[in-house]
């Protein structure tokens, strides 16, 4: 009754978890392990039907011998599609041969007797079917393929990223021990020349456990993953060199349990064995465990600790193939955490704008607020020294100014990024994986000559995008040129109405078409001019005393809403109103716009040893990232309807009087953004500001 109560349980576990792969991924790789799973299922369910219903249990086998069928084809297919690149999945001529022929497995089972594969004289009563030479070439066939599929597999985890390998990790152990089930029942078969329906608890049991393992992967899953397999991997596995341990050691069991017989509990040991075999799996593919195993091979076997050739080739192709800035922040980061073996990693650029030292990229780890200043002693060291910094050394010095940054972010690294004597920024390492590693000098040159190369690699990029900033800019005098013709198009409207006024200016049909005609016309220029004016140059200004306080109330009451706000005290500065008054209703308008209808949006004006204007809203607020790379940039705005051009109009404005503009955001929290006046005086006052 046990046994029947597993198996009934493992049909239903596999059908949901066929269901529920096909609902988390919707595509060509997760109908093929619907597919899979699917059939696995069924196998087991007519396998179970075949020995409880005695009347037609010859029936339910020939079922059980069709799904059996259909194992090889659907696990190839999902073996080579689970998880991997829509380029990377589309399969080749060979493999199409090798499915197809497998997919003539069906036939045989509708065209051939049962008969010409089995011979069971007392079944079910006798749990036995002994297999005839078609049924043993069959059951070849079924093991191969299987087989081939356990290489694929292996094939799209060894393939892939840090992020993709812990994403997929048991999720392949679980269909790994699946087909490592289904391998061992046929593989008895083989060794025994007959099929044992009493290894059927024992595989609807390990099917538990492999359902288990799966659930538990996508449910923890974070978003899809797309492994790129590489075309030119060699042919090394490891599944292929267990497999044939396996068949050696399954003959001598067999040899063994001819002299135990009934005695020997072969479906408890043999469950134990294989969970002891998942459970040493899962220890071989943890990080801390291969990451101490290396350590002690490098300790006790070879002459380096590192292979300086491998790593620099392997690092310098990640290089060259990131398309983006932040793929090639992302691969810089993963590398020195997989070759150093430390749980994250993070990338710490200079800022103009903060004057300092500010994270720009994050792997495995939080975004750290943190700006390292210039007069910082961790900055200046490195600037003096060109080291790599290991807090566990004696580095007080550095520690009695930065002990909370790397206590509260678990730092304990620091490679420093130089272009030429200039130091560009500095790559943090998280804490060690396995925390009894110690680090020596091979590690701390490794660390420099990767440092150098990814440097090179991220001023690369940084030229790339000042080209692109300087064709954007290049892109405004182009649009610039589009506006001047229209503009063009409408004097020469205005042109028209003159010349027509002097011979019908008393024509009151005329004079009513005449004013029609000038007010569209006037709205065209202003909504021209109010998106254009001052793009990519500065303009002249006319400056004079303006009272900012008095200036922020005028501003505040041409925007029609109701929940603007002016507080401060008034503040006399030398500016162009007219000029000043544009950034303010910019501001403000951009403040409407993110926030809600009934959300305050509030105008201070006041002096901190320099006067400033600040707006603050409590609308959807910015990304850190979009701070940092994308904010004041032409033709950049997260604005659905946006055109990109306001902020950057606003800051040459602000620019031309000398002056600066600082924004604080956090995303649905809301923005400030401030707006600092100052002259070549007060410039050293300001910067203390920020």
């Amino acid at each position: 009754m046990i046994d029947v109560t597993i198996s009934i349980a493992a049909v239903i576990v596999l059908l949901v978890g066929a269901g529920y792969a096909l609902h988390q991924e919707r595509s060509r790789a997760g109908l093929f392990l619907c597919a899979a799973l699917t059939v696995t299922a069924l196998l087991e369910l007519f396998d179970l039907l075949s020995l409880v219903s005695s009347l037609h249990a010859i029936f339910w086998k020939a079922c059980a011998l069709f799904a059996e069928s259909l194992l090889p084809p659907l696990w190839l297919l999902c073996s080579l599609t689970f998880a991997r690149q829509p380029g990377s999945s589309k399969i080749g001529l060979w493999a199409k041969t090798a499915i197809t022929s497998t997919f003539l497995l069906s036939v045989l089972p509708l065209v051939l007797p049962l008969s010409a594969f089995y011979y069971a004289p007392d079944f079910p009563s006798e749990r036995l079917l002994f297999i005839g030479n078609t049924g043993l070439l069959f059951y070849i066939a079924i093991i191969t393929s299987l087989v081939i599929a356990l290489v694929n597999f292996e094939v799209t985890l060894t393939n892939a990223s840090p992020d993709a390998f812990w994403n997929i990790k048991y999720e392949i152990i679980g269909i790994v021990t699946m087909l490592a089930a289904l391998v061992f029942y046929y593989s008895q078969a083989l060794l025994y020349r007959s099929l044992n329906m009493d290894y059927l608890p024992l595989r609807s049991f390990l099917y538990l456990v492999a359902s288990a393992l799966i659930a538990y992967s996508l449910m923890c899953r974070r978003g899809k993953v797309r492994i790129q397999v590489s075309r030119q991997a060699a042919f090394k596995s490891f599944v292929l060199f267990a497999v044939g341990i396996y068949l050696l050691l399954i003959g001598i069991l067999g040899e063994g349990m001819r002299y135990f017989g009934a005695y020997f509990p072969r479906n408890f040991t043999i469950s134990l064995a294989f969970l002891a075999g998942i459970a040493l799996l899962i220890l071989l593919l943890s990080e801390r465990v291969r990451r101490k195993v290396k350590v002690m091979l490098h300790k006790n076997f070879y002459q380096n600790k590192h292979d300086y050739r491998t790593q620099w080739l392997r690092f310098t192709e990640l290089l060259a193939t990131a398309k983006t800035l932040d793929e090639l922040q992302q691969r810089i980061l993963s590398a020195y955490c997989e070759i150093f073996g430390t749980g994250g990693a993070a990338l710490f650029l200079y800022e103009e704008i903060y004057a300092g030292y500010c994270m720009t990229a994050g792997y495995n780890m939080d975004l750290i607020p943190d700006v390292l200043t210039t007069n910082n002693s961790l900055i200046k060291f490195m600037k003096e020294r060109a080291w790599v910094i290991n807090i566990r050394d004696d580095t007080s010095d550095i520690l009695e100014e930065n002990g909370y940054f790397f206590g509260e972010h678990s730092l304990f690294i620091v490679i420093p990024l130089f272009d030429g004597d200039k130091l560009e920024g500095f790559i943090a390492l998280g804490k060690s994986i396995n925390t009894s590693e110690s680090f020596i000098y091979e590690d701390y040159d490794l660390m420099k000559t990767i440092a150098r190369q990814a440097s090179l690699a991220l001023i690369h990029q940084k030229l790339s995008s000042q080209i692109t900033h300087a064709r954007e800019i290049e892109a405004i005098g182009t649009v610039a040129t589009y506006v001047a013709h229209d503009l063009k198009n409408l004097v020469s409207n205005l042109s028209l109405i003159v010349e027509n006024a002097a011979k019908h200016i008393h024509n009151p049909d005329f004079q009513k078409d005449m004013l029609a005609s000038l007010g569209n016309t006037v709205v065209k220029m202003q909504k021209l001019i109010s998106r254009m004016n001052n793009l990519g140059e500065q303009e002249l200004i006319n400056q004079q005393r303006v009272n900012l306080l008095e200036l922020a109330e005028r501003s505040s009451q041409l925007v029609v809403a109701n929940n603007i706000t002016v507080s401060g005290t008034a503040e006399i500065v030398c500016a162009d109103e007219n000029e000043i008054q544009k950034v303010i209703l910019n501001l403000l308008i951009n403040g409407i716009e993110a926030s809600a209808p009934n959300d305050p949006v509030a105008i201070e004006v006041g002096c901190d040893r320099v006067p400033y204007i600040r707006i603050t809203d409590q609308g959807c607020g910015m990304s850190a990232q979009y701070l940092r790379t994308e904010l004041f940039r032409p033709f950049k705005t997260t604005k659905p309807q946006g055109l990109g051009i306001g902020l950057y109009q606003c800051r040459q404005i602000v620019e031309a009087h000398g002056g600066r503009m600082e924004v604080s955001s956090v995303e649905g929290d809301g923005s400030v953004f401030t707006v600092w006046f100052f002259d070549n005086e007060n410039q050293q006052g300001a910067e203390s500001v920020d």
